[in-house]
């Protein structure tokens, strides 16, 4: 689990959106990018180049709650 100061200091490195944290998938949303940045043994992935596109059903997943 991610320690929630971390949280909120973290930026999407592509936008400097804010991120949102999927506790399911273990991965960061950035709605702005459109991605999703992995986080492997509580470390957060920044690197688009790991990032994964998020679907377009996800994006609307988040942008709902």
């Amino acid at each position: 689990m991610l320690d929630k100061k971390l949280l909120s200091i973290l930026v999407c490195p592509v936008t400097k959106g804010a991120l949102i944290f999927d506790k399911e998938k273990n991965e960061l949303i950035s709605l702005s990018a459109n991605l999703a940045y992995p986080v492997r043994d509580d470390i957060p992935v920044m690197l688009e180049s790991e990032a994964r596109d998020i679907t377009l059903e996800e994006k609307e997943h988040w942008q709902r709650k």
